[in-house]
């Protein structure tokens, strides 16, 4: 609170006391000077200027550390509770009022409601103009904020009255139990009664189960100091001390957590969590779908100042680059080409992702029967890497899939599509801007088949034009490429003559069913420049598990090994740190027959790098099969790599076309997949999309993994869309309130600190080397930075030796003044063609070096195996470092 000297009112802050100062002081006759508001400044003023400029002055830091300027306020509209100033919580009373929402008057006895800005500032400036924080209604203002940001909790028993500190106190611990809840019952998926069960049992142990061990503790105290006190008052003060603890006041009977009911309303009401909002399909038949408004999550999301910053930070940077390198989706050709996003304007660049997926058993009796179609959205304008938190992308629609063929698109993407048009047109409100942003949607990312059913494409993959990048049809890939250019691309003209032949014929034109539903409704956004090529299902879980099955079979035929062998070699083989993880399967009997080994993205993708060192030393090196699996590794390295340049995409044209020259003439009479079609557009869709592994859809599937735990745990089928996007909604809240977006990058469970001069000779001259003037350092076995986990003997790249790559063996993780270093002996290295991958070999001198995770071109580690004597290591993806090529084919 600030109290005027001049008339001892109380008023909420800074900005109202000299507000109210100069109209009820600064004009009164025979003032001939202005004293300084604050209660401990004896200055005074001549003029209003001076002393404006002497509190902006010499006020302004006092100003951000008086935390008596904020408050607890709780907006009336969307029951948002936050820790901030009067004039932040009028900002925020404002978005609502700019989108026509209705907001009774604040303040006490004052009837008075509007749903137009300008009104609302007219009643309060005429009726409201001199206000403090006790004027506020009850249900608005909820006193002062009891924890303050970045304080301990020692500062709850810190000065103040008693009824005060009791109500910090009572609030403090409240609040951090919901939180616990809400994470029990939400993110670990604990049912409703079992925490029901939980907290009773709770509040008897601490209320009435301590009461004897609580009496004894009292009693001894007063032993100690020799004070006789009564039995009846040690009664008496051993319960008020159990039963007012402030855990047991949280989770009694009678507190807002006590029942289901009521936690949810103290979540919905403390957490600022967005319900979904239920639409209806046909009411007759009961068939409905959830819906998350779009605009209220993106205002949610922006109001988190990380975000913000990052947001602002990416349009900052400079997307033109001396030499052309592609790392983002803003380097792309669409991306320059749309005026809307890159023009100066801060743009927000939304990212769909829609898909179906299973809930239940695949292979059990519930199969399709409650397969959904879930579309999801990222915040595009983040940098990469941003979203491989599973909680950093948000839910937008959930429908049954046999709902979104009954009734389309059309019909189940409406509301989210009002949304975006509204987005596009008026934009968001962002308080800490101060400003609308205006946004689009920037690409669909999605499978062939999603992919192709909203964006209005023939969804049979059997026949005609099945590509939605050219117009060529499927009859002729199997004798053109696309590296010849008889296919013609999909333009805006070509695809809007092609919807208008389609409406008119009533048929499909060039593969071209109807108009796309976003296209249509939306002005910066077109199907030919916003659907990107997925490559988990081209490649991973397309043309991987296909060649492999056709090649491995070859090699079977010819006695290199049998299937037996080969899953023994598999199963048998060394992995080591991540490639545990993700280790490949082993191959089914009936892989033959099927024509494909089957398997996830993750294990075909492991499978495929490493195979070279598990029967690399079976095969002789002129094995056709085995130049094909070769090949086609060296083509997946370069899809993955996170930087492209003009001359890796040609190479990884080239690359594709011989692949495919060597693939036919091995197996002649074998069809090729659409996918290999797909897979001769890449080098074209990096250009014009970038690196198209920030578009891919591996994260997005592991999303579906959230709503399959729910089900699997809910064990309720009554109306699963709602039940999934309720329990979603309230994991993203708790998410949102207990941690930032931006987490730390460095996370350490174990450190040593040590001297310098207590280390190895090696390691001290390495460290005095580059920091000279440190004295201690501290040492690690492991780290995780930036999602990436590090340990000793792991090895990474940096730098060049003669055009290959530069391996170095981390010896010691450390931390060195904040920055993670690794202490490393640098490797000599030369290619193996026929493993597909780098021999090692210790240098003679035994030097070591100290390199920065900052300095690293790129941060994935790597591990090495020894296989026939030889220490091999197979790059994850292709590396660009300095310019230049990082592996040799």
């Amino acid at each position: 609170m600030w109290t005027c000297k001049s008339c001892s009112l109380e008023l909420s802050s800074r900005y109202v006391l000299l507000k109210h100062f100069r109209q009820a002081h600064g004009h009164i006759r025979g003032v001939s000077r202005f004293p300084c508001p604050y209660s401990d400044c004896p200055c005074s003023f001549t003029t209003w200027t001076k002393l404006l400029n002497h509190t902006y002055k010499n006020h302004s830091e006092q100003t951000t550390q008086n935390k008596s300027e904020q408050s607890i306020f709780q907006c009336p509209i969307c029951s948002r509770r936050e820790y901030i100033s009067e004039r932040n919580f009028f900002q925020h009373i404002n978005t609502h009022l700019r989108r026509h929402q209705t907001v009774q008057c604040l303040f006490k006895n004052c009837e008075f409601e509007t749903n137009i800005y300008s009104t609302f500032q007219t009643h309060k400036y005429r009726k409201h103009n001199k206000y403090s924080l006790h004027d506020f209604r009850d249900n608005i203002c909820i006193r002062n904020q009891l924890i303050q940001s970045g304080s301990s909790e020692d500062d709850l028993f810190k000065a103040g009255t008693t009824d005060t500190l009791q109500e910090k106190v009572d609030y403090y611990f409240e609040e951090r139990i919901a939180c616990l809840l809400l994470k029990l019952e939400n993110v670990i998926h604990v049912p409703t009664t079992v925490v029901d069960e939980l907290l009773s049992e709770l509040d008897y142990l601490l209320s009435t189960a301590s009461l004897h061990a609580t009496k004894t503790v009292i009693s001894g105290v007063f032993q100690n100091n020799q004070l006789q006190i009564e039995e009846s008052l040690i009664d008496e003060i051993s319960s008020i001390v159990c039963r007012s603890s402030p855990v047991c006041v949280a989770i009694a009977s009678d507190s807002p957590l006590a029942t289901a009911y009521k936690r949810k309303q103290y979540y919905c009401s403390h957490f600022g969590i967005i319900e979904p909002i239920e639409y209806i399909l046909d009411a007759q038949r009961n068939r409905t779908y959830q819906y998350i408004p779009l605009l209220r999550s993106l205002q949610q999301l922006l109001s988190q100042k990380d975000v913000l910053e990052l947001l602002v930070a990416q349009k900052g940077q400079n997307t033109q680059l001396t030499s052309q390198e592609y790392r983002t989706v803003r380097d792309g050709e669409y991306y320059k080409q749309n005026s809307f996003f890159c023009g100066e304007e801060l743009r927000i660049a939304v990212n769909l992702y829609i898909d179906d997926f299973e809930i239940c058993n695949p292979l059990g009796t519930s199969r399709k029967k409650h397969k959904l179609c879930g579309v999801y959205w990222v915040l595009g304008n983040l940098p990469p890497g941003s979203h491989s938190a599973l909680t950093s992308i948000y839910l937008a629609v959930l429908c049954k899939s046999d709902d979104t063929k009954a009734f389309g698109f059309v019909k189940v993407l409406e509301p989210l599509i009002q949304d975006l048009t509204i987005l596009e047109k008026h934009g968001v409100f962002v308080s800490q801007l101060g400003k609308f942003l205006k946004g689009s949607v920037q690409c669909v990312i999605a499978d062939n088949l999603s992919a192709h059913g909203i964006g209005g494409f023939v969804e049979s993959f059997a026949g005609g034009s099945i590509c939605r990048f050219c117009t060529g049809d499927k009859s002729e890939f199997q004798n053109q490429d696309v590296m010849s250019g008889i296919f013609q691309l999909r333009t805006r003209e070509v695809h809007e003559i092609h919807v208008r032949c389609a409406q008119e014929k009533a048929t499909a034109v060039c593969g071209v069913k109807k108009q796309c539903v976003l296209t249509e409704n939306l002005s910066h956004f077109h199907v030919s420049t916003g659907y990107p090529p997925d490559i988990v299902h081209d490649i991973f879980e397309g043309i991987v598990p296909t060649e492999l099955a056709r090649c491995i079979s070859l090699l079977i035929a010819k006695k290199y090994f049998t299937l037996d062998k080969l899953n023994t070699l598999i199963q048998k083989f060394p992995y080591k740190f991540g490639d545990k993880t993700n280790r490949p399967h082993a191959i089914p009997h009936t892989y033959s027959s099927k024509n494909t080994i089957g398997g996830n993205a993750h294990e075909n993708w492991s499978l495929l790098r490493l195979l070279p060192l598990i029967i690399g030393p079976l095969l002789p090196v002129d094995e056709p099969a085995w130049q094909v699996i070769l090949h086609h590794k060296d083509i997946v390295e370069l899809v993955v790599a996170h930087v492209h340049t003009d001359e890796t995409i040609a190479y990884l044209e080239a690359k594709i076309y011989d692949h495919r020259q060597l693939y036919l003439d091995l197996f002649p009479h074998v069809n090729l997949l659409p996918k290999h079609h797909y897979l001769e557009h890449y080098p074209q869709m990096i250009k014009c999309f970038g690196p198209l592994i920030s578009l891919w859809t591996m994260r997005f599937e592991a999303k579906h993994s959230f709503f399959k735990q729910v089900a699997r745990h809910t064990n309720c089928f009554k109306n699963i869309p709602f039940s999934l996007a309720v329990k979603h909604q309230f994991m993203i809240a708790h998410q949102t309130h207990s941690s930032n977006y931006k987490k730390s990058s460095l996370e350490v469970r174990n450190a040593s600190v040590m001297p310098v001069e207590v280390l190895n000779d090696r390691v001290v001259s390495a460290l005095m080397e580059r920091y000279p003037s440190i004295s201690e350092v501290a040492l690690l076995k492991k780290v995780s930075c930036n999602g990436m986990h590090y340990s000793q003997g792991m090895l990474i790249v940096h730098g060049t030796v003669n055009g290959l790559p530069k391996f170095n063996e981390i010896i010691q993780l450390c931390i060195v003044e904040k920055k993670l270093c690794f202490i490393v002996r640098e490797l000599c290295s030369w290619y193996r063609e026929h493993y597909g991958g780098f021999e090692l070999s210790t240098p003679s001198t035994r030097e070591l070096a100290i390199i920065e995770l900052g300095d690293l071109e790129d941060p994935y580690p790597l591990a090495d195996y020894i296989v026939e004597g030889l220490r091999l290591v197979m790059l994850k993806r292709f590396i660009i470092v300095k310019g230049k090529f990082s592996s040799i084919t």
